[in-house]
């Protein structure tokens, strides 16, 4: 029997068996229960009720309540195959996890593969149809545009202050070269994981759309997806619930689609409410698709998408609060306006998103080198140089979240480990966190008039250690904050002899050089970060430093097949 068959065999058999478990336990009934959604066979009529079609739909978690109402609503229709009775159940479940099912991933899957997917973007289903996973085109059965949610007390004090809502909010403050928002901006607009949800991808989108393309772009959206990391959220009732939380952020903005704020129940006499963004928005898409490999399967799941693209389901599917698969209608909110799209944002927009997500998002391991020479201590204005160096080091420490392992080495003529490399949000041996003491560090960290730098020295000690270090499942990074000079040691011929044996493209540790001020070494520097695919940036000025931070980051945006670097 060849395999497909047995295969195909097994599941009618598991069907089979799971039918006559449940059809004797509930009797004349026929009410089988799946996850939270209740079904009722259709016998007699104009099917028969013995050994159903049962159809299993995924649906992502916004959309499954009003999916399960609207299976319910079908069982009753009696709609048949070939005769037999076409159950539908409906579970909850992650667009991503549906989407490893799909393409035959081991870890994070589910038990069987679903024969239909109602997911939260179109994004999703393309991927799966990418990889050769899927056929036949998808069907949008619903539609909700991405808003900024608030309190009505902080929506009314944006109103006063002007501040209207706009994609540049999901900048963080760090990119506009300052620590923190004005009094009359959001201090934190927090949004879906990108990786877990539809309305994460849009946002990353919408940001990308806003900052055009180029380096200057790149370098804007590294510094959105490192903050958005840092406060994102795995579903939108999470992040509705932080906008109502008062513990620690003041002015709280989340973005959401409107159908899930229409949803949330609001606490007392603040409730949440939706802002649309000045510049146009973006529908999220809730699109059908049949997945089933068995005929008979995925001819049940085609007449239940079919259903819900029919006026009883699209009744359903309104009073849930969603617009119509073409955005029309009012979400279930009467008078609700109409938002302006953003006709920039096309679904190829939305799949680079998705990819410039996934290259800047991986958590990040990294040493960070630290010169504490006497060239550190030359004035740049009107500061020393390690001053200017340090903070924009603590600047850039706000970009790193938490699943960030991070170290620190001070050097002059000899490196000195001062914070081992570890997770940034655990205690260094029982000490205060490693972020808390990174932090402390940057302040407290003076150049030595009288001591020379072995610069070469320094990142050959550093790239073995993260080389030794090494995460596979992270960006691998020594990150060199230096004047750019060497006074003797390891020559420059050396090191490089040693980086160009030593660098493994299967295990790649990228060198990142920052130089502050004029007298760095440029071709030198540049000839040792290219060995390992890394960069070079100089700045000359204090207002560059953030700047050339976040162009080391966005390194990542073509990270491992960049051009050669070149000196900024």
């Amino acid at each position: 029997m060849r395999q497909g068959q047995h295969r195909s065999l097994l599941m009618t058999r598991r069907r089979r068996a799971l039918w006559r478990g449940l059809a004797a336990a509930l009797g004349a009934l026929a009410l089988i229960a799946v996850g939270v959604v209740a079904i009722r066979a259709g016998g007699g009529g104009g099917c028969a009720a013995r050994e159903p079609v049962l159809v299993s739909v995924a649906a992502a978690g916004d959309i499954a309540p009003a999916a399960m109402e609207a299976a319910g609503r079908f069982n009753e229709t009696k709609a048949a195959v070939d005769g037999w009775c076409v159950l539908v159940q409906v579970s909850e479940q992650a667009p991503a996890t549906v989407l490893r099912t799909l393409l035959g991933e081991r870890a994070g899957v589910l038990s069987e593969r679903p024969d239909a997917w109602i997911s939260d973007s179109s994004a999703w289903v393309r991927l799966a149809r990418e990889n050769g996973r899927l056929t036949g085109p998808e069907t949008v059965v619903a539609t909700s545009p991405l808003v900024f949610a608030t309190r009505s007390s902080l929506a009314q004090r944006f109103a006063v202050s002007r501040t209207e809502m706009n994609w540049q909010l999901v900048f963080p403050a760090a990119a506009r070269g300052r620590l923190r928002p004005t009094d009359n901006e959001p201090d934190i607009v927090r949004v879906p994981d990108p990786s877990l949800a539809g309305a994460g991808i849009a946002t990353v989108a919408a940001a990308r759309d806003v900052v055009g393309s180029g380096p200057d772009a790149d370098k804007a959206l590294t510094a959105f997806v490192r903050w958005a990391q840092a406060g994102s959220a795995p579903d939108y009732r999470t992040l509705l619930a932080a906008a109502e939380d008062r513990s620690f952020w003041q002015r709280p903005v989340v973005i959401v689609p409107e159908q899930s704020v229409l949803a949330h129940t609001a606490l007392g006499a603040d409730p949440i409410v939706a802002l649309h963004p000045r510049e146009g928005t973006i529908n999220l898409d809730y699109p059908y698709q049949v997945t089933a490999t068995d005929p008979r399967l995925a001819e049940g799941a085609a007449l239940f998408g079919r259903w819900l693209r029919g006026a009883g389901g699209q009744e359903v599917i309104r009073r849930a609060g969603f617009r119509a698969a073409d955005g029309s209608g009012a979400g279930g909110a009467p008078g609700a306006p109409t938002p302006r799209l953003r006709p920039t944002v096309s679904p190829g927009d939305i799949d680079e998103a998705l990819q410039a997500w996934s290259r800047l998002a991986p958590p990040t391991n990294i040493l960070v080198l630290a010169e504490t020479s006497k060239h550190m201590a030359e004035p740049l204005a009107g500061r020393t140089r390690l001053e200017v160096a340090m903070d924009a080091a603590r600047l850039g420490l706000q970009l790193f979240p938490d699943s960030t392992r991070m170290g620190l080495w001070e050097f002059a003529e000899t490196h000195r480990k001062r914070v081992s490399l570890g997770p940034v949000a655990e205690p260094e041996a029982g000490e205060l966190v490693r972020r808390g003491r990174l932090t402390t560090l940057t302040g407290e960290l003076r150049a030595h008039p009288k001591q020379g730098s072995a610069l070469h020295q320094a990142i050959d000690a550093g790239f073995r250690e993260m080389t030794s270090r090494y995460a596979e499942t992270m960006n691998n990074t020594l990150l060199v904050i230096t004047s750019g000079r060497d006074d003797g040691g390891l020559s420059r011929a050396a090191l490089l002899e040693r980086l160009r044996r030593e660098w493994d493209p299967e295990r790649p540790v990228q060198i990142v050089i920052i130089a502050f001020g004029s007298g760095a070494d440029r071709v030198g520097l540049g000839e040792i970060a290219a060995a390992t695919n890394g960069s070079l940036h100089v700045a000359k000025e204090p207002g560059e430093i953030i700047d050339v931070f976040l162009a080391a980051l966005a390194r990542r945006l073509c990270h491992p097949v960049c051009g050669a670097t070149q000196p900024r």
